[in-house]
């Protein structure tokens, strides 16, 4: 029973990772349709939202099955807790890059206007913080998932200076308004992007040591 056990644990991890690498790579394709004006790469974002929505639920009714046949204790119930909560964290994620991929078909149907923000930059923090959450999932390793609250801070400042940014370019740009507006939009599913994956690495923590550590900075 302990080894099938482990390996119903270790195939619900592998089917997790796999549905990171899907959503790592629908925010890198998003982005670059809207930084290369292609049509058709965010056009196949938008359709790879479908196959993200079911392996989402396929991992929800896997890991609570596991709940229901084995009833775990410590370590191991944190663990299902935490994938259960990292599932939805990334189908968000995935929901987030189709809103991006949806922005970059509206922007590539119209003229080019010049992008103030940091868009790029953004996009890299952000996928750096999925990639070193996962990482952290899987090592167990609550050192790496403390990291991520740093680059979440990055986040929020290149996404308020944006705001600043957006300004300028409104008075450079009076006739672009609305293209400024999605490219605004899109810093914002950046920032939430950071934030999932932020909350994704706090499951590593209260995983691991049990702490609770969300919501410790507003208090």
């Amino acid at each position: 029973m302990s080894k099938h056990f482990q390996r119903q644990i270790e195939r619900l991890k592998k089917k997790m990772l796999f549905l990171s690498a899907v959503v790592e790579e629908s925010v890198h394709q998003a982005v670059t349709a809207l930084i290369e004006r292609d049509i058709e790469k965010a056009v196949l974002v938008i359709k790879k939202d479908e196959e993200i929505d079911n392996m989402e639920v396929e991992l929800e009714e896997e890991g609570l099955k596991i709940l229901a046949l084995y009833q775990p204790v410590a370590i191991d119930l944190r663990f299902i807790i935490a994938v259960l909560k990292i599932n939805n964290d990334l189908e968000r994620i995935g929901d987030l890059s189709v809103n991006i991929a949806e922005r970059a078909v509206a922007l590539a149907s119209v003229p080019p206007v010049e992008i103030f923000f940091d868009i790029e930059k953004m996009s890299t923090i952000a996928k750096k913080m999925l990639k070193k959450s996962l990482d952290a999932l899987v090592n167990l390793d609550v050192r790496l998932a403390s990291e991520i609250e740093s680059f979440d801070d990055d986040i929020d400042r290149l996404h308020r200076g944006n705001y600043a940014k957006f300004k300028e370019a409104i008075n450079a740009n009076p006739n672009r308004v609305d293209e400024l507006l999605q490219l605004l939009g899109i810093s914002r599913y950046l920032e939430r992007i950071a934030d999932h994956t932020t909350n994704i690495a706090e499951d590593v923590i209260y995983m691991v040591d049990g702490n609770i550590v969300r919501h410790k900075n507003e208090l």
